[in-house]
């Protein structure tokens, strides 16, 4: 899948994609459903979603947001982690841990599940369920 889904729902969005990328997807959404079972599941500007908040910024600006994210895009999948906390965001803490992943501040970018270190993405996935949101 290249660019948003328009999928209503995450088994949609999944069905729409091709192997091995449907495999990877679908296997990242149980392990998410499964680690943070209190973060609601939705679509959000074509991506898979969970755990909804509104967000308002210093500046003024406010939107509804997630604090897990998941895309499929053309050359990699993005598993965005919007949260951070004291010690800073959560993806940034992974960098040296997932060597094979691009990390920014708040996505980290990988080609294949099997690229990541598995005790090192549900660290990842059960951190973002507990630190504050962004925004």
């Amino acid at each position: 899948m290249k660019g948003q889904s328009k999928a209503a729902s995450h088994a949609e969005y999944i069905a729409q994609l091709d192997e091995p990328r449907k495999s990877d997807i679908a296997a990242l959404d149980t392990l998410i459903r499964k680690l943070a079972p209190k973060m609601t599941p939705f679509i959000c500007n074509g991506m898979l979603a969970y755990g909804p908040y509104h967000y308002k910024t210093a500046s003024g600006c406010e939107g509804e947001w997630f604090r897990i994210g998941l895309a499929s895009n053309k050359n990699y999948i993005s598993l965005y982690l919007c949260a951070s906390d004291a010690t800073g965001y959560v993806a940034e803490r992974f960098k040296e841990a997932l060597p094979k992943a691009n990390i920014g501040r708040s996505c980290v970018r990988f080609k294949r599940l099997a690229d990541l270190d598995s005790k090192t993405l549900q660290r990842m996935i059960r951190e973002t369920a507990k630190a504050p949101a962004l925004g």
